[in-house]
């Protein structure tokens, strides 16, 4: 409980000025609280006790008086202290992290990821280990510690905190079973602070804490207020008549030598019925009417509703019989900030108990023990007559104590007393049974506690490693159930670390950087995030608020010796590896050493793999050369086929010429033919029946393209010859009239046009 860090509260008290709020703890049930406390089994005087024992105060101030008397030497043994420190040293050697796990629903690992890079964080920065190894002390020695996780109330250091709080200002309800305290009626925590602090954190009670800090319980007596009849203050007139009729005791929360007050933190819990909604995946939410999420929920079907008796957890402040505040808490788990760490419980009366208890005999036998011994061993026996020597008694006691004493007899008792007689003895010496009660008492240590030589790291009784292992081992069984209820205790503390971090985080995106190791690089995790699924309705992916139910909290060893052991684990296993293996499992081996620098050697390893041998450097050659012979052989390859495609191309284009040329000169020897046949049509059929024998078949029907002649040739004449009138018809013969020229002589009928031979045999038709 910090003073400071009640600030948040201050809307609350508004709240209360304005409104009556039916669920908060009245005087009444304050006072039974009270009482309810004093009726309660003594246990923390001797708990106080128990620990003076631990830490070595083990001689009481009457004990020591009657030793002084009689002249014993006191002799302190601490056997108890040495003992708890090998069980504090084996919590510190077993330390473990918390680590959040999904439940195995899709998305619930990116969100345990985050959450639990926080959570390890806040366990850092709020100094959790320290406070639960703090709390750990009066766990194993009395059997009860406390740690209060909070919210840090100094903006400028980490928000939450983690403290270790002493058993004597807690009292809680006897009546509760769990070992979380999750049935517990209340909870009490006392503190005494100065009047000056308290008022600032109240500052609407500031006249009435400043009145009790000057005049303690009876500041209602010697206040003017109490005489005036008017003009003062209205803020003390309730306050005035609680103080008044109070009967608790005013040493109980007033100190009159330092002025300080005792300031009392109340957690309570009131049960009340509430509507809840059960979700299809198993979810129940309390039901909100102004929540049209929950509505629309109801309406539809997707949910149901029902009514149940719930735990509402409720805080209050007083300051003697004044109420300061009252309000519900203000986190969102539904436990009091204060984690207990049981170590054993009585069976009737719940009272914790510790390792101490049965180490006080043996511890108070070993002391008396020695002390005596001491005292004998020291010790001078003197047989004398009366008068023997000349000084007191008393200083005849002190100096025959002495090694270098100086005894100075009467001669004349001696002369003239022939029976006079002056002895010292010192024959007291250490017996076996003696030595053999000291040792038992100490052993006796060892038993009552289940702490073994060796497990204190001393020379025992073991002859070999291997019963030294089992010795130990035997400690470590001895230690289960305390063990567990430590780890119950340090789980409390994480759940209520992480309800605080889930709250501050909220329904916003967020996107936390969890920082690799060695082994692994960062990774970038986005809570919170808005998206869009196929049907176009928005919903957020890695949604915190609803992952909240979706993890747990399990316990990872961090210790250096939890390290070593994996190694030497992981060493031995990789040993029989193959050396590629072996390669490959190397950066982490390195990531279990405790170097500074062990990223960097990570780095420089898989670097150094990366790096080929001579063997790799000569198997490269070959495969590059035969990779390049390979690929100049296909190089050829696409020469020759790019060779053969351009011939191809080449080939194709000279049939493509030669059929245009076969096609013009066909064309060409078609227009001679037709020629030929327009001019000796005799010779037509000739031509068909060459045709008909080259394989060509008549078309059915005319040829539009074949051209029809507008005249018809003369037959039977074997010469050619041009019907009259026609269009190639012979132009005649133009006779010269003309009188500077002679006429043109006449041709004979039986000539020829063209060339004119003697005999028709010589044309070669």
């Amino acid at each position: 409980m910090d003073a400071t860090a009640l600030k948040h509260t201050e809307e609350h008290d508004e709240h209360e000025g304005h409104e009556h709020d039916d669920l908060a703890l009245t005087l009444d049930e304050y006072t039974e609280i009270m009482h309810e406390i004093e009726e309660q089994p003594k246990w923390r005087s001797t708990a106080d006790k128990e620990m003076d024992y631990a830490d070595g105060n083990q001689l009481d101030s009457e004990l020591l008086a009657r030793q002084r008397a009689l002249g014993i030497p006191p002799a302190v043994e601490n056997l108890i202290g040495p003992a708890l420190l090998s069980i504090r040293g084996y919590e510190s050697a077993t330390r473990t992290d918390w680590r959040v796990t999904p439940d195995g629903e899709v998305g619930g690992q990116d969100v345990a990821d985050a959450l639990n890079y926080k959570l390890n964080q806040a366990e850092r920065h709020a100094k959790a280990d320290d406070a639960c190894s703090d709390a750990f002390q009066p766990q194993i020695a009395v059997g009860l510690g406390w740690v209060e996780v909070k919210r840090e109330s100094d903006p400028f250091k980490y928000p939450y905190r983690c403290s270790v709080v002493h058993r004597n200002e807690i009292h809680w309800d006897f009546a509760a079973i769990e070992k979380d305290l999750s049935d517990a009626r209340w909870l009490r925590r006392q503190r005494w602070l100065l009047p000056d602090r308290i008022a600032r954190v109240f500052p609407e009670h500031k006249e009435l804490i400043l009145a009790i800090g000057k005049h303690g319980a009876e500041w209602w007596m010697d206040t003017p207020s109490a005489a005036n009849d008017g003009g003062d203050s209205t803020g003390l007139h309730n306050a005035w008549a609680e103080a008044r009729a109070w009967t608790v005791q005013e040493e109980r929360w007033y100190n009159p030598t330092s002025k300080e007050i005792c300031l009392a933190e109340v957690w309570y819990r009131r049960w009340v019925e509430v509507g809840v909604i059960t979700a299809p995946d198993g979810r129940v939410v309390e039901y909100d009417e102004s929540n049209m999420a929950h509505q629309v929920a109801l309406a539809s079907g997707m949910s149901t509703y029902s009514r149940a008796v719930v735990a509402r957890v409720r805080r209050s402040y007083w300051l003697g019989p004044h109420r300061l505040h009252d309000g519900p808490t203000p986190y969102t788990h539904r436990h009091y900030p204060y984690a207990p760490f049981w170590g054993f419980r009585e069976d009737g009366t719940r009272v914790p108990f510790g390792y101490v208890r049965d180490m006080i005999y043996p511890q108070d036998s070993l002391n008396s023990g020695i002390s005596k011994l001491r005292w004998g061993m020291a010790s001078v026996r003197t047989e004398r007559t009366k008068g023997a020597v000349d000084m007191t008694d008393a200083q005849f006691r002190q100096q025959v104590a002495r090694v270098d004493a100086d005894i100075v007899l009467n001669a004349d008792h001696f002369r003239n007393n022939p029976g006079a007689r002056f002895q010292v003895h010192r024959d007291y010496q250490l017996n076996q049974q003696q030595f053999q009660m000291l040792q038992d008492n100490r052993s006796a240590i060892q038993r009552v506690s289940a702490v073994t030589t060796g497990f204190m790291g001393k020379e025992g009784t073991a002859t070999s490693g291997r019963q030294e292992a089992m010795q130990i081992e035997q400690s470590n069984q001895a230690l289960g159930v305390m063990m567990d209820n430590f780890r119950a205790g340090r789980t409390l503390v994480g759940e209520m670390l992480l309800s605080m971090i889930i709250k501050d985080l909220g329904a916003k995106q967020q996107t936390i950087i969890i920082e690799g190791d060695a082994v692994r690089e960062d990774r970038t995790v986005v809570i919170n995030k808005p998206e869009q699924d196929p049907a176009g309705y928005t919903y957020l992916s890695n949604d915190l608020q609803r992952t909240r139910l979706k993890v747990a909290l399990e316990d990872v060893p961090s210790t250096n010796s939890y390290r070593a052991q994996q190694l030497a684990a992981l060493s031995e296993a990789v040993k029989s590896l193959p050396p590629q293996y072996q390669a490959a499992v190397l950066p982490f081996l390195v990531s279990l050493m405790d170097v500074p620098f062990k990223r960097d050697v990570v780095e420089a390893i898989r670097a150094a793999g990366e790096q080929e041998s001579p063997e790799q450097v000569e198997q490269r050659i070959k495969q590059a050369v035969a990779e390049a012979l390979a690929k100049s052989g296909v190089e050829l390859k696409m020469r020759e086929l790019a060779m053969k495609e351009g011939k191809t191309d080449a080939e194709i284009e000279k049939i493509r010429r030669e059929s245009v040329q076969i096609g013009v000169q066909a064309a060409y020897s078609a227009m001679q033919a037709a020629a030929q046949v327009a001019q000796m049509p005799m010779i037509a059929p000739v031509a068909d029946e060459i045709m008909k024998g080259a394989g060509y078949e008549q078309q059915q029907g005319d040829d539009p393209n074949f051209p029809q002649a507008d005249a018809t040739a003369a037959m039977n004449i074997k010469t050619p010859y041009v019907q009259p009138g026609g269009p190639d018809a012979m132009p005649p013969v133009r006779e010269n009239t003309s009188p500077a020229f002679p006429p043109v002589p006449a041709e004979p009928g039986t000539g020829m046009q063209g060339i004119e031979t003697a005999r028709t045999t010589d044309n070669l038709a």
